[in-house]
């Protein structure tokens, strides 16, 4: 979000907290997100795309809620309200059209209304067989969670998304030799797409409470958290809904102080420290260690202040809409230990994470009794590290990235359990020191991590960590 949306952002969900109440609240909040999906959109070099785009996530929230919801729901008068603000939102997008001389939700025109008419034939057509299916296969669900994580690998690839950019273009008549991978920027779709297979997880495990369409919407596309989280919880975020809200003047504080914080954070530090963070013209550019290490450390507080400083504008806005959303980073760089630094980090990727794949891959692979401790230890940690980097990314670094952090969590358990029962420091000056021996080594560990996120190539990164250690 870039400061006109933040601002935008928080005159409305000032005017929600304040003007709003009881089951308005919530159809208010639903219609400002939906609308939230075309605006934020970032423009795209393919005819339309920011106006199809923004659709098919609308559409795919609508999809998974009548696949996982109760047969019968969306006859209730809560849940046809949600549809049709659902749709006159995307409608009324598409008018603006034939309203405005220049587009103003999208970046170009958007197609026309007869256009439209046909999507939302097809959309229907879709929603109702899928429905059908869901209630008739077992399979349903998987099937809907192998599709989201297909586009998910699609959109994260380099070479899948120019492949599709190709083809689009070829299919709209637009020069190829131009194509990109960053053709199709699918705004939020990293976050969407672990909200929706969140559900339908729980869905499959029996977990999951009922939630209204406008609830559930609203809970996947919230206009704060759209663009960089946190990954609530469905039934978390639909108890905050529900709840009676007036936005008070000491609630009003705190909101705005959080996110004159996060404001703060994003566009005084980091942005500052962006002028002069690791990128690849300065891993080329730069030969004297010194300076290798002040880039680097640059880098991995300016990522830091600006993820961190995003989130912290995300809280603020939704609290003054009374939505408590959860909290993402607790001074992650002030942990003595790895492990206490991803407790800290991201906080609901991890969570997340922890909770729909390395609690059940340790249960599957438990089931190998032949195999040692410390090996399906070593698979647990290492595999889901590879899934946190594959998450930001389908390359090679980013590989690396999760693989340098999967061993350093492992060999952090190892030595962990190895001093407990050999060393007892009782000495509370060395305590101390140990202390701060551990958070600057961990420090440490998690800046020379970034060197494969910051840089495009292992080539790069690898002769960026021989020039912070001057090997020659």
């Amino acid at each position: 979000m870039g400061l006109t949306q933040i601002g935008a952002s928080i005159l409305t969900a000032l005017l929600v907290g304040m003007w709003t109440r009881g089951a308005a609240r919530g159809i208010f909040l639903l219609a400002l997100s939906a609308l939230a999906v075309f605006w934020f959109q970032p423009a795209i070099p393919l005819r339309s795309f920011d106006f199809w785009i923004p659709s098919l996530s609308i559409l795919l929230v609508v999809l998974v809620w009548f696949i996982t919801s109760n047969a019968g729901a969306w006859r209730s008068h809560q849940n046809l309200i949600g549809l049709a603000v659902i749709i006159g939102v995307v409608t009324l997008v598409d008018l603006t059209r034939y309203i405005f001389p220049d587009p103003i939700l999208t970046t170009t025109t958007p197609p026309r209304l007869i256009v439209v008419i046909g999507f939302f034939a097809l959309a229907t057509f879709v929603v109702a067989t899928s429905t059908i299916l869901s209630r008739r296969l077992t399979f349903a669900l998987t099937f809907a969670i192998l599709l989201l994580v297909a586009i998910l690998v699609i959109l994260k690839s380099p070479i899948l998304s120019l492949q599709l950019s190709i083809l689009f273009r070829a299919l709209t008549n637009r020069p190829l030799d131009t194509a990109s991978a960053l053709d199709l920027r699918w705004l939020g779709f990293s976050y969407i797409s672990f909200r929706l297979i969140h559900v339908l997880r729980d869905k499959q495990t029996g977990q999951l409470p009922e939630l209204s369409l406008p609830e559930f919407a609203t809970y996947v596309v919230f206009f704060p958290s759209l663009s960089a989280g946190p990954i609530d919880r469905a039934e978390r975020f639909a108890g905050d809904l529900r709840k009676e809200f007036i936005l008070t003047q000491d609630e009003t504080l705190l909101a705005g102080q959080r996110i004159l914080i996060g404001l703060f954070k994003k566009f005084v530090i980091a942005d500052t420290l962006a002028l002069m963070a690791l990128n690849d013209a300065l891993a080329t550019q730069v030969h004297a260690t010194g300076w290798m290490w002040f880039h680097l450390y640059a880098y991995a507080f300016q990522i830091y202040f600006d993820f961190s400083g995003y989130t912290d504008i995300a809280i603020g806005i939704a609290r003054l809409a009374g939505i408590k959303l959860p909290e993402n980073f607790t001074s992650p760089y002030a942990k003595p230990n790895l492990a206490q630094f991803w407790n800290s980090w991201h906080i609901t990727l991890t969570q997340w994470i922890r909770a729909y794949f390395f609690n059940p891959f340790n249960r599957w692979i438990r089931g190998y009794k032949s195999l040692p401790a410390w090996t399906m230890l070593l698979a647990g940690q290492l595999a889901t590290m590879l899934l946190i980097g594959l998450w930001h990314g389908v390359t090679v670094n980013f590989i690396l990235w999760g693989a340098w952090h999967g061993v350093g969590l492992f060999l952090q358990n190892r030595w962990s359990n190895f001093a407990k029962t050999r060393f007892t420091v009782t000495n509370p000056s060395l305590q101390t020191a140990m202390h701060i021996g551990g958070l600057l080594l961990t420090f440490h560990f998690v800046a020379l991590g970034w060197v494969f996120f910051a840089l495009s190539s292992p080539a790069l990164s690898f002769d960026a960590l021989m020039k912070l250690f001057d090997i020659r």
